[in-house]
Protein backbone atom coordinates (compact mmCIF):
# COMPACT_ATOMS: atom_id res chain seq x y z
CA UNK A 1 0.00 0.00 0.00
CA UNK A 2 1.43 3.34 -1.07
CA UNK A 3 -0.24 6.40 0.44
CA UNK A 4 0.39 10.04 1.14
CA UNK A 5 -0.96 9.74 4.70
CA UNK A 6 1.34 9.84 7.69
CA UNK A 7 2.79 6.56 8.88
CA UNK A 8 0.53 6.22 11.95
CA UNK A 9 -2.63 6.46 9.82
CA UNK A 10 -1.13 4.23 7.14
CA UNK A 11 -0.33 1.49 9.67
CA UNK A 12 -3.84 1.59 11.14
CA UNK A 13 -5.46 1.32 7.70
CA UNK A 14 -3.07 -1.48 6.65
CA UNK A 15 -4.00 -3.50 9.74
CA UNK A 16 -7.73 -3.06 9.04
CA UNK A 17 -7.18 -4.15 5.45
CA UNK A 18 -5.15 -7.21 6.54
CA UNK A 19 -2.13 -5.93 4.61
CA UNK A 20 -0.02 -6.21 7.75
CA UNK A 21 -0.43 -7.77 11.18
CA UNK A 22 -0.31 -5.77 14.42
CA UNK A 23 3.02 -7.42 15.23
CA UNK A 24 4.49 -5.88 12.07
CA UNK A 25 3.46 -2.28 12.82
CA UNK A 26 6.79 -1.40 14.43
CA UNK A 27 8.92 -3.22 11.85
CA UNK A 28 10.94 -0.57 10.01
CA UNK A 29 11.32 -2.86 7.00
CA UNK A 30 7.56 -3.48 6.81
CA UNK A 31 6.36 0.12 7.09
CA UNK A 32 8.53 2.90 5.70
CA UNK A 33 8.14 6.53 4.72
CA UNK A 34 8.65 7.62 1.12
CA UNK A 35 11.63 9.98 1.59
CA UNK A 36 13.46 7.38 3.71
CA UNK A 37 12.78 4.73 1.09
CA UNK A 38 14.08 6.96 -1.71
CA UNK A 39 17.28 7.72 0.20
CA UNK A 40 17.99 4.07 1.09
CA UNK A 41 17.47 2.98 -2.52
CA UNK A 42 19.94 5.54 -3.81
CA UNK A 43 17.36 7.32 -5.93
CA UNK A 44 16.79 6.85 -9.64
CA UNK A 45 19.75 6.50 -12.02
CA UNK A 46 20.11 5.99 -15.76
CA UNK A 47 22.38 3.17 -16.94
CA UNK A 48 22.65 2.17 -20.59
CA UNK A 49 19.76 4.51 -21.37
CA UNK A 50 17.53 2.62 -18.88
CA UNK A 51 16.10 3.94 -15.65
CA UNK A 52 17.19 1.82 -12.69
CA UNK A 53 17.27 1.86 -8.91
CA UNK A 54 20.52 3.33 -7.62
CA UNK A 55 21.10 0.64 -4.99
CA UNK A 56 19.35 -2.35 -6.53
CA UNK A 57 20.85 -4.87 -4.09
CA UNK A 58 19.26 -3.11 -1.11
CA UNK A 59 15.98 -2.83 -3.04
CA UNK A 60 15.84 -6.61 -3.61
CA UNK A 61 16.56 -7.29 0.04
CA UNK A 62 13.84 -4.90 1.25
CA UNK A 63 11.01 -5.82 -1.13
CA UNK A 64 10.03 -9.19 0.46
CA UNK A 65 9.36 -7.40 3.77
CA UNK A 66 8.03 -4.01 2.65
CA UNK A 67 4.23 -3.74 2.69
CA UNK A 68 3.38 -0.09 3.42
CA UNK A 69 4.88 3.16 2.19
CA UNK A 70 3.59 6.32 3.91
CA UNK A 71 4.09 10.00 3.07
CA UNK A 72 4.90 8.95 -0.45
CA UNK A 73 5.80 11.46 -3.13
CA UNK A 74 5.45 10.97 -6.89
CA UNK A 75 9.17 10.17 -7.19
CA UNK A 76 8.92 7.53 -4.44
CA UNK A 77 6.09 5.71 -6.25
CA UNK A 78 7.92 5.98 -9.55
CA UNK A 79 11.09 4.53 -8.02
CA UNK A 80 9.19 1.59 -6.53
CA UNK A 81 7.54 0.73 -9.86
CA UNK A 82 10.89 1.03 -11.65
CA UNK A 83 12.58 -1.30 -9.17
CA UNK A 84 9.83 -3.92 -9.31
CA UNK A 85 9.95 -3.96 -13.11
CA UNK A 86 13.74 -4.19 -12.92
CA UNK A 87 13.24 -7.37 -10.84
CA UNK A 88 11.12 -8.84 -13.64
CA UNK A 89 7.76 -8.34 -11.92
CA UNK A 90 4.58 -7.36 -13.71
CA UNK A 91 3.37 -4.21 -11.95
CA UNK A 92 -0.14 -2.82 -11.66
CA UNK A 93 -0.79 0.53 -10.02
CA UNK A 94 -4.06 2.16 -8.93
CA UNK A 95 -4.44 5.87 -8.30
CA UNK A 96 -6.75 8.87 -8.45
CA UNK A 97 -4.55 11.94 -8.09
CA UNK A 98 -2.24 13.91 -10.33
CA UNK A 99 0.79 12.78 -8.30
CA UNK A 100 -0.06 9.16 -9.20
CA UNK A 101 0.31 9.82 -12.94
CA UNK A 102 4.07 9.04 -13.30
CA UNK A 103 3.71 5.67 -11.53
CA UNK A 104 0.56 4.82 -13.51
CA UNK A 105 2.36 5.53 -16.77
CA UNK A 106 5.47 3.57 -15.75
CA UNK A 107 3.53 0.47 -14.60
CA UNK A 108 2.63 -2.40 -16.90
CA UNK A 109 -1.04 -1.74 -16.15
CA UNK A 110 -2.36 1.50 -14.68
CA UNK A 111 -5.84 1.65 -13.11
CA UNK A 112 -7.37 5.11 -12.62
CA UNK A 113 -10.51 5.92 -10.70
CA UNK A 114 -13.18 6.94 -13.21
CA UNK A 115 -15.32 8.96 -10.81
CA UNK A 116 -12.89 10.72 -8.48
CA UNK A 117 -9.71 10.55 -10.58
CA UNK A 118 -8.18 13.68 -12.05
CA UNK A 119 -7.89 14.17 -15.80
CA UNK A 120 -4.09 13.84 -15.62
CA UNK A 121 -4.45 10.55 -13.77
CA UNK A 122 -6.98 9.21 -16.30
CA UNK A 123 -4.76 10.17 -19.24
CA UNK A 124 -1.79 8.31 -17.76
CA UNK A 125 -3.76 5.12 -16.95
CA UNK A 126 -4.47 2.14 -19.17
CA UNK A 127 -7.83 1.20 -17.60
CA UNK A 128 -10.50 3.36 -15.96
CA UNK A 129 -12.49 1.88 -13.06
CA UNK A 130 -15.88 3.40 -13.76
CA UNK A 131 -17.35 2.64 -10.32
CA UNK A 132 -14.20 3.37 -8.25
CA UNK A 133 -14.59 -0.08 -6.66
CA UNK A 134 -11.54 -2.23 -6.01
CA UNK A 135 -13.68 -5.32 -6.67
CA UNK A 136 -13.75 -4.27 -10.30
CA UNK A 137 -9.96 -4.72 -10.43
CA UNK A 138 -10.36 -8.22 -9.03
CA UNK A 139 -12.95 -8.98 -11.72
CA UNK A 140 -10.64 -7.58 -14.39
CA UNK A 141 -7.82 -9.86 -13.21
CA UNK A 142 -10.15 -12.85 -13.15
CA UNK A 143 -11.53 -12.19 -16.64
CA UNK A 144 -8.05 -11.49 -18.01
CA UNK A 145 -6.78 -14.84 -16.78
CA UNK A 146 -9.91 -16.54 -18.07
CA UNK A 147 -9.52 -15.11 -21.58
CA UNK A 148 -5.88 -16.22 -21.59
CA UNK A 149 -6.91 -19.73 -20.52
CA UNK A 150 -9.63 -19.86 -23.18
CA UNK A 151 -7.06 -19.05 -25.86
CA UNK A 152 -4.84 -21.85 -24.55
CA UNK A 153 -7.79 -24.28 -24.51
CA UNK A 154 -8.54 -23.56 -28.15
CA UNK A 155 -4.88 -23.77 -29.17
CA UNK A 156 -4.42 -27.11 -27.44
CA UNK A 157 -7.43 -28.53 -29.24
CA UNK A 158 -6.58 -26.98 -32.61
CA UNK A 159 -2.95 -28.06 -32.63
CA UNK A 160 -3.92 -31.61 -31.68
CA UNK A 161 -6.26 -31.80 -34.66
CA UNK A 162 -3.69 -30.21 -36.96
CA UNK A 163 -0.86 -32.56 -36.02
CA UNK A 164 -3.08 -35.66 -36.27
CA UNK A 165 -4.68 -34.68 -39.59
CA UNK A 166 -1.34 -33.79 -41.20
CA UNK A 167 0.35 -37.06 -40.17
CA UNK A 168 -2.61 -39.25 -41.19
CA UNK A 169 -3.03 -37.52 -44.54
CA UNK A 170 0.68 -37.50 -45.37
CA UNK A 171 1.57 -41.05 -44.33
CA UNK A 172 -1.70 -42.49 -45.64
CA UNK A 173 -1.17 -40.89 -49.04
CA UNK A 174 2.41 -42.24 -49.30
CA UNK A 175 1.69 -45.81 -48.20
CA UNK A 176 -1.84 -46.24 -49.48
CA UNK A 177 -1.38 -44.16 -52.68
CA UNK A 178 -4.36 -41.97 -51.64
CA UNK A 179 -5.23 -39.93 -48.58
CA UNK A 180 -7.63 -41.73 -46.20
CA UNK A 181 -9.23 -38.35 -45.43
CA UNK A 182 -10.74 -36.59 -48.44
CA UNK A 183 -10.52 -32.80 -48.97
CA UNK A 184 -14.23 -32.28 -48.30
CA UNK A 185 -13.91 -34.30 -45.09
CA UNK A 186 -10.95 -32.18 -44.00
CA UNK A 187 -13.08 -29.09 -44.61
CA UNK A 188 -15.63 -30.44 -42.11
CA UNK A 189 -12.80 -31.19 -39.66
CA UNK A 190 -11.51 -27.64 -40.22
CA UNK A 191 -14.97 -26.24 -39.51
CA UNK A 192 -15.04 -28.17 -36.22
CA UNK A 193 -11.50 -27.11 -35.40
CA UNK A 194 -11.71 -23.41 -36.20
CA UNK A 195 -15.24 -22.05 -36.00
CA UNK A 196 -17.30 -24.32 -33.78
CA UNK A 197 -14.54 -25.26 -31.34
CA UNK A 198 -13.48 -21.64 -30.92
CA UNK A 199 -17.04 -20.71 -29.97
CA UNK A 200 -17.34 -23.66 -27.58
CA UNK A 201 -13.97 -23.32 -25.83
CA UNK A 202 -13.88 -19.52 -25.78
CA UNK A 203 -17.12 -19.27 -23.81
CA UNK A 204 -15.84 -20.88 -20.60
CA UNK A 205 -16.77 -18.57 -17.72
CA UNK A 206 -14.20 -17.50 -15.11
CA UNK A 207 -14.06 -19.36 -11.80
CA UNK A 208 -12.91 -17.96 -8.42
CA UNK A 209 -9.99 -20.41 -8.24
CA UNK A 210 -8.33 -18.48 -11.07
CA UNK A 211 -7.28 -15.89 -8.48
CA UNK A 212 -5.55 -18.54 -6.35
CA UNK A 213 -3.07 -19.23 -9.13
CA UNK A 214 0.29 -17.51 -9.39
CA UNK A 215 0.42 -14.71 -12.01
CA UNK A 216 1.52 -15.63 -15.50
CA UNK A 217 5.19 -14.99 -16.16
CA UNK A 218 5.72 -12.33 -18.85
CA UNK A 219 8.31 -14.52 -20.65
CA UNK A 220 6.20 -17.69 -20.77
CA UNK A 221 5.11 -18.86 -24.20
CA UNK A 222 1.39 -19.31 -24.66
CA UNK A 223 1.94 -22.97 -25.59
CA UNK A 224 3.25 -24.44 -22.35
CA UNK A 225 5.06 -27.73 -21.75
CA UNK A 226 1.87 -29.13 -20.24
CA UNK A 227 0.00 -28.29 -23.44
CA UNK A 228 2.72 -29.84 -25.60
CA UNK A 229 2.47 -33.02 -23.52
CA UNK A 230 -1.22 -33.34 -24.31
CA UNK A 231 -0.92 -32.20 -27.93
CA UNK A 232 1.78 -34.73 -28.78
CA UNK A 233 0.31 -37.49 -26.61
CA UNK A 234 -3.17 -37.19 -28.11
CA UNK A 235 -1.87 -36.77 -31.66
CA UNK A 236 0.39 -39.82 -31.54
CA UNK A 237 -2.34 -41.91 -29.94
CA UNK A 238 -4.88 -40.88 -32.58
CA UNK A 239 -2.43 -41.56 -35.40
CA UNK A 240 -1.46 -44.95 -33.95
CA UNK A 241 -5.08 -46.08 -33.57
CA UNK A 242 -6.21 -44.82 -36.96
CA UNK A 243 -3.20 -46.28 -38.78
CA UNK A 244 -3.98 -49.61 -37.12
CA UNK A 245 -7.52 -49.49 -38.46
CA UNK A 246 -6.34 -48.16 -41.82
CA UNK A 247 -3.86 -50.94 -42.53
CA UNK A 248 -5.50 -53.75 -40.57
CA UNK A 249 -9.14 -52.73 -40.66
CA UNK A 250 -10.05 -55.75 -42.78
CA UNK A 251 -9.21 -57.89 -39.74
CA UNK A 252 -10.81 -55.65 -37.09
CA UNK A 253 -13.86 -53.75 -38.39
CA UNK A 254 -16.95 -56.00 -38.43
CA UNK A 255 -19.28 -55.97 -41.44
CA UNK A 256 -22.96 -56.99 -41.46
CA UNK A 257 -23.62 -56.35 -45.16
CA UNK A 258 -22.12 -59.11 -47.38
CA UNK A 259 -21.48 -56.78 -50.33
CA UNK A 260 -18.92 -54.84 -48.27
CA UNK A 261 -17.17 -57.92 -46.86
CA UNK A 262 -13.65 -59.09 -47.58
CA UNK A 263 -13.97 -62.27 -49.63
CA UNK A 264 -11.13 -64.10 -47.90
CA UNK A 265 -12.37 -63.21 -44.40
CA UNK A 266 -16.19 -62.96 -44.23
CA UNK A 267 -17.66 -60.77 -41.49
CA UNK A 268 -15.13 -57.94 -41.90
CA UNK A 269 -15.03 -54.89 -44.18
CA UNK A 270 -13.22 -54.94 -47.49
CA UNK A 271 -10.09 -52.74 -47.25
CA UNK A 272 -10.69 -49.30 -48.74
CA UNK A 273 -7.07 -48.42 -49.38
CA UNK A 274 -6.28 -47.52 -52.98
CA UNK A 275 -3.19 -49.75 -52.96
CA UNK A 276 -1.80 -52.58 -50.87
CA UNK A 277 1.64 -52.68 -49.23
CA UNK A 278 3.21 -53.99 -52.44
CA UNK A 279 1.68 -51.18 -54.52
CA UNK A 280 -1.01 -53.30 -56.21
CA UNK A 281 -4.47 -51.81 -56.65
CA UNK A 282 -6.74 -52.81 -53.77
CA UNK A 283 -10.01 -50.89 -53.83
CA UNK A 284 -10.45 -50.84 -57.62
CA UNK A 285 -12.17 -48.34 -59.87
CA UNK A 286 -14.82 -50.95 -60.54
CA UNK A 287 -15.56 -51.21 -56.82
CA UNK A 288 -15.81 -47.44 -56.64
CA UNK A 289 -18.39 -47.49 -59.44
CA UNK A 290 -20.43 -50.34 -57.96
CA UNK A 291 -20.18 -49.72 -54.22
CA UNK A 292 -19.15 -46.06 -54.03
CA UNK A 293 -16.75 -44.87 -51.31
CA UNK A 294 -15.62 -47.73 -49.07
CA UNK A 295 -17.11 -48.39 -45.68
CA UNK A 296 -13.60 -48.90 -44.37
CA UNK A 297 -12.49 -45.30 -45.00
CA UNK A 298 -15.89 -43.99 -43.89
CA UNK A 299 -15.22 -45.66 -40.54
CA UNK A 300 -11.73 -44.08 -40.41
CA UNK A 301 -13.22 -40.62 -41.03
CA UNK A 302 -15.95 -41.06 -38.42
CA UNK A 303 -13.59 -42.43 -35.78
CA UNK A 304 -11.18 -39.54 -36.40
CA UNK A 305 -13.94 -36.96 -35.92
CA UNK A 306 -15.23 -38.62 -32.75
CA UNK A 307 -11.71 -38.54 -31.35
CA UNK A 308 -11.78 -34.78 -31.82
CA UNK A 309 -15.29 -34.53 -30.37
CA UNK A 310 -14.21 -36.19 -27.12
CA UNK A 311 -10.88 -34.36 -27.18
CA UNK A 312 -12.87 -31.11 -27.17
CA UNK A 313 -14.15 -32.05 -23.71
CA UNK A 314 -10.64 -32.76 -22.43
CA UNK A 315 -9.36 -29.44 -23.84
CA UNK A 316 -11.58 -27.58 -21.34
CA UNK A 317 -8.99 -28.33 -18.65
CA UNK A 318 -5.42 -27.22 -19.39
CA UNK A 319 -3.82 -27.47 -15.95
CA UNK A 320 -4.04 -31.26 -15.52
CA UNK A 321 -7.27 -31.11 -13.50
CA UNK A 322 -8.53 -34.64 -12.97
CA UNK A 323 -12.24 -33.81 -13.28
CA UNK A 324 -12.66 -32.70 -16.89
CA UNK A 325 -16.45 -32.54 -16.54
CA UNK A 326 -16.41 -29.92 -13.78
CA UNK A 327 -18.71 -27.03 -14.71
CA UNK A 328 -19.54 -28.45 -18.13
CA UNK A 329 -23.29 -28.15 -17.59
CA UNK A 330 -22.94 -24.46 -16.73
CA UNK A 331 -21.62 -23.70 -20.21
CA UNK A 332 -24.76 -24.04 -22.33
CA UNK A 333 -23.03 -22.80 -25.49
CA UNK A 334 -20.40 -25.54 -25.24
CA UNK A 335 -23.05 -28.25 -24.78
CA UNK A 336 -25.16 -27.01 -27.71
CA UNK A 337 -22.16 -26.82 -30.06
CA UNK A 338 -20.88 -30.22 -28.90
CA UNK A 339 -24.22 -31.87 -29.69
CA UNK A 340 -24.48 -29.99 -33.00
CA UNK A 341 -21.10 -31.42 -34.05
CA UNK A 342 -22.17 -34.92 -33.01
CA UNK A 343 -25.45 -34.61 -34.94
CA UNK A 344 -23.62 -33.15 -37.94
CA UNK A 345 -21.23 -36.09 -38.04
CA UNK A 346 -24.11 -38.58 -37.90
CA UNK A 347 -25.89 -36.84 -40.79
CA UNK A 348 -22.69 -36.60 -42.87
CA UNK A 349 -21.78 -40.27 -42.31
CA UNK A 350 -25.25 -41.71 -42.91
CA UNK A 351 -26.57 -39.33 -45.56
CA UNK A 352 -23.51 -37.48 -46.87
CA UNK A 353 -22.99 -39.99 -49.67
CA UNK A 354 -20.91 -38.79 -52.57
CA UNK A 355 -20.86 -35.18 -51.35
CA UNK A 356 -18.66 -36.04 -48.35
CA UNK A 357 -17.16 -39.16 -50.00
CA UNK A 358 -18.84 -41.45 -47.47
CA UNK A 359 -20.35 -44.87 -48.06
CA UNK A 360 -23.87 -44.56 -49.45
CA UNK A 361 -25.22 -46.86 -46.72
CA UNK A 362 -23.24 -45.19 -43.97
CA UNK A 363 -22.11 -47.38 -41.07
CA UNK A 364 -24.03 -50.17 -39.37
CA UNK A 365 -24.78 -50.20 -35.62
CA UNK A 366 -21.71 -52.17 -34.61
CA UNK A 367 -19.41 -49.91 -36.60
CA UNK A 368 -20.99 -46.82 -35.04
CA UNK A 369 -20.48 -48.22 -31.55
CA UNK A 370 -16.89 -49.07 -32.39
CA UNK A 371 -16.21 -45.56 -33.76
CA UNK A 372 -17.65 -43.92 -30.61
CA UNK A 373 -15.60 -46.19 -28.34
CA UNK A 374 -12.47 -45.35 -30.33
CA UNK A 375 -13.30 -41.64 -29.91
CA UNK A 376 -13.85 -42.06 -26.17
CA UNK A 377 -10.29 -43.31 -25.77
CA UNK A 378 -9.19 -39.65 -26.10
CA UNK A 379 -10.58 -39.07 -22.60
CA UNK A 380 -8.72 -42.11 -21.23
CA UNK A 381 -5.43 -41.01 -22.81
CA UNK A 382 -5.93 -37.48 -21.46
CA UNK A 383 -6.31 -38.92 -17.95
CA UNK A 384 -3.13 -41.01 -18.28
CA UNK A 385 -1.10 -38.12 -19.71
CA UNK A 386 -1.75 -36.08 -16.57
CA UNK A 387 0.49 -38.41 -14.60
CA UNK A 388 3.45 -37.90 -16.94
CA UNK A 389 5.93 -35.20 -15.82
CA UNK A 390 5.92 -32.06 -17.97
CA UNK A 391 9.73 -32.19 -18.12
CA UNK A 392 9.54 -34.99 -20.68
CA UNK A 393 8.31 -32.47 -23.25
CA UNK A 394 10.55 -30.01 -25.11
CA UNK A 395 10.79 -26.52 -23.63
CA UNK A 396 9.16 -23.69 -25.55
CA UNK A 397 10.59 -20.29 -24.65
CA UNK A 398 12.73 -19.54 -21.62
CA UNK A 399 12.40 -20.78 -18.06
CA UNK A 400 12.35 -17.47 -16.22
CA UNK A 401 12.68 -16.84 -12.50
CA UNK A 402 10.56 -14.39 -10.55
CA UNK A 403 13.10 -12.91 -8.13
CA UNK A 404 10.49 -11.35 -5.88
CA UNK A 405 8.60 -14.63 -5.51
CA UNK A 406 11.79 -16.46 -4.47
CA UNK A 407 12.72 -13.66 -2.10
CA UNK A 408 9.23 -13.71 -0.57
CA UNK A 409 9.51 -17.44 0.05
CA UNK A 410 12.87 -16.96 1.78
CA UNK A 411 11.41 -14.17 3.92
CA UNK A 412 8.47 -16.34 4.98
CA UNK A 413 10.79 -19.19 5.96
CA UNK A 414 12.97 -16.79 7.94
CA UNK A 415 9.95 -15.34 9.77
CA UNK A 416 8.64 -18.82 10.52
CA UNK A 417 11.95 -19.76 12.14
Amino acid sequence: MVTGDNIVTARAIAVNCNIIKESEMDDSRCCIEGPEFYEKMGGLVVRNKKEEVGNFRVFKELMPYMKVMARSRPEDKYLMVTGLRQMGCTVAVTGDGTNDAPALKKADVGFAMGLTGTDTCKDAADILITDDNFRSIVKACMWGRNVYDNIKRFLQFQLTVNVGACIITFVGAIVGKASPLQPIQLLWVNLIMDSLASLALATELPKPNLLLRAPQNRDDYIVSRKMIKHILGQSFWQCGVLFTFLFAGEFMIPESDPKYEWDQKPGFVYPGRAADWNGEELYTIKMQEELGPSRHLTFIFTAFVFMQIFNMITARKIHDELNIFEGIFKNKIFLVIWFVICAGQVVITQFGGLVFVCNKDGLDGTQWLMAIIVGFTSIIINFLLKFLPDGLCPMIGQDTVDELRIANNKAKKAQAK
